[in-house]
Parts: C-alpha cells; structure tokens; sequence
C-alpha cells in the first residue's frame, strides 16, 4: 500500500460530502418547507408590489407558492416583456453558434432581449391596479426590470424584493431531465448544448442583474431542492459576510464519464450503484454552492452569490482589479483509477480563446497526481522530431474513422507517481492516462478543451464525444518538445525552505501560466497570509489539518484528505496545522501570481 493509499484509507470516512458555514445569531430568520415558506411569505410580504426576481431555471410551481402567499390582483410574468422569440434567436445567434459546446460570450444584458413597448406597457397596467388599491406580483427572471420601469413612470409604490435562486449545477441536472433553456423551446436538445447556452448567455445575464439585487433583496428563496427554503435578506446577507472572513468549503459534486475511476466512490463513500465518478468539483465557484446553516435550517446557495456580493474581500483588490467578480481559480477532481485515458487534448492560446469566444483569458492548468497506479503515466508535449504534417494528417484520418490515432508515436508519456506536479500551459498537447488520481489546478475557463483523438469510444450517452482537430492543431506549440517539457513542465519543483518543521517548495505552475502553486509539508503550524489574494487548498497528504487565525478572527476549521478549501483575502493571516499534533501532513496551495 502507498502512503498516499493508507492516508486515503484513513479518511475515507472523513471526508465531508456536506461542508457547511454556520451563521449564528439568526436562527428565527430561516424557513424550511413550503408550509413555512408561505406562511413567513404571507405575513412578511405587505408592500403592494412584490417583486420575485429568478434565476433562470426556477421551476414554475415556485410561482404558484408565492402567489398563494401574496394573492395578487394579478401577476405580470417576465417573459411578457420579451422580444418575441424569433428576434431573441437572432440577436443570439451569433452567441450560440453551430459548434456542439462552443459558443460566443454575450456581454450584453437582460434588458438587450426586452421589448421596450411591452415592458411600458406593463409597467402602466401594474401602476393603474396600484393606484387603484390592488396588489401585483412580478415574476420571472427580469421582473426587477418592470419595476424600474413602474418607478420611471414616477410611481411611488412601496415594494418588496424575494429573489428566486438557483445553482448551476442544479440546472445542468434539470437540463437533463428535460428542462429547455430559458430562452428557447428545446427540451429536448442535446444537453451540451443547453449547457452551452447557459455558459456563455443566459447565466451571464442573470448574474449581472443578480449582483445589482443582492444588497437589497428581502428575501433569499432557496429553490434547488423540492422542498423550498428560505431566508430573511439581512440574514442572507450576514451569511455572505461570514463565508468571506473565514476558510470554507464549497459543496462538492460528483459525475460519471466514459473514462471514469473507482477511486472517488471508493474513499469518499459515494453511491456504488453508480458506474464510476470522472470527475469532481471541489473548488469551482462558478458551478458549486454554498450550504448557510441557521439553527436547523440549511440552506444552499450559489457559490457565485459571494463573489457577486464581495468581490474584494474575496479576491482582493489586486485580483479584482484583474479579473472582476469572477473566481480565478478552479480546483477539481479527475479519476481514472480503474478508468481510462482522458481524451488527448489541447487548450487554447489566450489570443484565440479572445478572438474566438471572448473570453477575457485561457485555461492553463496542471495535474498534481493524488494516488496513482505502480504503471500509471501522463501524456505530455511532443516528441522530438515530431512531423507535424503527418501528426495533423493522422489526427484527421482518425476523426474520419479511419486508423486508430497512434499517440505513442507523436506524445511524450512520463510515468506518474503520487504527488507528481505536471504543469499544463495552454497550447501543451496532454493527456491523464488510466491509473491516476488528479488533482487538477487551473485558472478558471474550463470548458475550452479541445480534443484530439478521444480513442474511439462513445459518451455515456451513445454519442460521439467533441472532438476539435482543427482548433487543436491552430493551438498546439509544436516546440514544446520531450526536452523542453522535461526541463520546464515535469515536477519543476524548487526549495524555498526547510527548516523548524516546514517543508516550503514551489511546485509551479509556469511562468506562462498566471497562478502560483506552493507544496507545504509541515508537522507543526505554518504561518499564511492570504490578504493580498486569495488562497486555495487542498490537503494532499495526511489525516486532517486545523486552520486558525492567529487574531481569533475566525473559528479553527477542520479540513480532511482531499478536500479542497478556500480562505479569502479578508480573512488576512491563519496558519495550518496537523490535526493529530506531530503527524505529517502535505497541503498544496494555489493563488494568483501578481
């Protein structure tokens, strides 16, 4: 047995598929279930118009709920404010694309896809019933913009805010299970392509319009489970504030894939009925949750919530300078334990990743290897030599379904053992093969892989996985050859210090690439500071870990094997230590390199 297969072993039953961040001091301010949802509706919701804003996705019997709470005159629905569908298609078209995952980020806003006739309209016909006396309620994912648009009109009418939420991770599901986009009539489109038009338009709008709401909203609905949940806006927001003031866990996920492992199901303590888990999020802001816990109440929201609502004390001012209210980091899970090869791939340069999709930078990324396998290897870079034209003719003749894409030929493939770091900037041909345990640490864009050769197999769902040879071969830098990668790419590790119970050597990632990486493998307590930027973790070897603030100004939190956490920038300085005093540990530890 490996060490890093005892410390797996140890924590199997550690590691927390449910980390939560209680929010003391506001127990009585939490509803669970649509009884107590609707009663707290009914009696706090008295202004006569209530606006329910939703994230696109909320299922349509949340509206039934609330209007069972308020009893409107009448309810004007978002959507009646649309241009019409046709016109929606064509100011989107260019966004969607043909391509079955790609698309073009719409940097527009909701209020481009709003019929400015209909929206008067409706604001006119609320502003009569409420001078009348009667109530309204407005719903739908742009009911905020009809009650700007009553106010425009000069209206002084008390209101109420409920916002409607829902993670994305959620939607994919229900995308899935059927669900269309929320622009378009497509339930039965292929999933990719939902998540496509979700990716790069329709969540994109919602949280723009969301981030303007947060500080003002009444209350929180938490829609992702059937049975609704609900907060008070002051302690929704006394939560946002505790998440960004101390280290804490995003809610993790899990999904099988063609090439999955068995190493996830096993230490983590999944489902077994499930074929195999590929991957994980552990550490993705823009696709994960957050679980509030107030009293007896849990309730989940959107990772993103925090970074749309604080920014800076999240990022820092530096990296929000940089890249705005998005999380630059991403942490994830990759398994082929008992699996297969990923696809071969490449990412795309930044150059191209801008002029191609508008995204604002690239997906450079790594693989720290977390277990593996005594046979396991990597794919990475080329070969010497290698003949380009022929590479690219074989690629084609594969995609045609013609020979087999000998990668062997082309590829450079480095054995991998636990806690090999192989960095992966953008434009470097690569491939985890079977047997390995990846932790992956990239900047954020991560669905911009273009795959080469997928080893001639199908989807979990019977089709063709994406395949991109031409993008791949405009991307790929052919000089990143068997000794430049070697000297450059291959456990680049230096020592910066090792002494008084501290092991601290940079791991990476290139200098091409914008994050820093340090391994840490300490016995005793090891002193961090995040205030210039926010740090991400993730414990690699040992049992558990203790964080705490040298100030006490956050609780000590506990974190397991393999569990990836993260400490924002207002949290300023905290030290990690063993758990169990003496025992060796290992935390790999990501930030934004200024």
């Amino acid at each position: 047995m490996t060490a890093a297969e005892g410390a797996a072993q140890a924590s199997e039953k550690n590691y927390d598929l449910e980390p939560e961040v209680r929010v003391p001091g506001f127990d009585g301010d939490a509803f669970a279930g649509r009884e107590a949802v609707t009663q707290e509706l009914a009696s706090g919701l008295t202004a006569p118009l209530v606006v329910a804003e939703c994230y696109p996705g909320v299922a349509p019997e949340v509206r039934g709920m609330l209007e069972q709470a308020c009893r409107p005159a009448f309810t004007v629905t978002a959507e009646e404010t649309y241009l019409d569908p046709a016109t929606i298609d064509t100011t989107l078209r260019p966004h969607v694309t043909e391509d079955r995952v790609r698309g073009v980020m719409f940097y527009g806003t909701l209020s481009d896809l709003v019929d400015q006739a209909r929206l008067q309209a409706a604001a006119n016909r609320c502003r009569q019933t409420l001078q009348a006396g009667g109530r309204v309620l407005l719903y739908g994912f742009g009911a905020s913009l009809i009650a700007e648009a009553i106010a425009a009109t000069g209206a002084d009418v008390p209101s109420q805010l409920v916002y409607c939420d829902l993670a994305r991770w959620q939607i994919q599901l229900r995308y899935r299970a059927g669900m269309p986009n929320h622009f378009w009539n497509n339930p039965r489109e292929d999933v990719l392509r939902k998540f496509k038009r979700g990716y790069f338009i329709e969540w994109r709008l919602a949280d723009k319009l969301k981030a303007g709401l947060l500080g003002r909203i009444d209350y929180l609905l938490d829609t992702n489970a059937p049975e609704p949940r609900l907060l008070r806006g002051r302690a929704f927001r006394a939560g946002l504030q505790q998440v960004v003031r101390r280290p804490f866990r995003l809610v993790p996920y899990f999904d099988p894939g063609v090439w999955g492992g068995q190493w996830m199901k096993r230490r983590f303590g999944l489902d077994p009925s499930r074929p195999n888990y590929a991957w994980s999020f552990d550490g993705v802001p823009e696709e994960n949750s957050i679980y509030l816990r107030y009293g007896v109440v849990r309730v989940e929201v959107p990772a993103m919530d925090v970074v749309l609502a604080h920014p800076v004390e999240l990022l820092g001012q530096k990296n929000y300078s940089r890249f705005g209210a998005e999380f630059p980091i991403r942490f994830d899970l990759l398994d082929t334990m008992g699996g297969q090869n990923l696809s071969l791939q490449v990412h795309p340069l930044t150059e191209y990743i801008r002029s191609h999709y508008g995204m604002p930078y690239t997906q450079d990324e790594s693989y720290y290897i977390l277990d593996a396998a005594p046979d396991a290897t990597v794919y990475l870079g080329l070969r010497e030599g290698v003949d380009r034209d022929a590479m690219a003719r074989d690629l084609r003749a594969a995609q045609r379904g013609g020979r087999p894409f000998d990668a062997d030929r082309y590829v450079n493939r480095f054995p991998a053992r636990p806690h090999d770091h192989f960095l992966i900037p953008a434009g470097t041909v690569h491939c985890s093969a079977a047997g390995c345990m990846v932790l992956e640490i990239s900047a954020t864009p991560y669905i911009f892989t273009y795959k080469l050769w997928d080893w001639d197999r199908l989807g979990l769902d019977g089709r063709p996985r994406p395949v991109h040879v031409e993008d791949g071969l405009a991307n790929i830098r052919w000089d990143r050859t068997t000794g430049w990668v070697r000297r450059n790419l291959v456990n680049h590790v230096r020592l910066l210090r090792d002494a008084g119970g501290v092991r601290e050597e940079r791991t990476g990632l290139h200098e091409l690439e914008p994050i820093e990486s340090r391994r840490y493998t300490v016995t005793t307590a090891c002193a961090h500071n995040a205030t210039a930027g926010v740090h991400m973790l993730n414990l690699v070897g040992g049992t558990a870990a203790t964080v705490t603030s040298p100030t006490g100004a956050f609780a000590p939190f506990h974190v397991h094997y393999a569990e990836t956490f993260i400490v924002p920038s207002a949290a300023g300085a905290y030290t990690v230590a063993p758990a169990t005093p003496g025992e060796k540990i290992t935390y790999v530890q990501a930030s934004v390199r200024n």
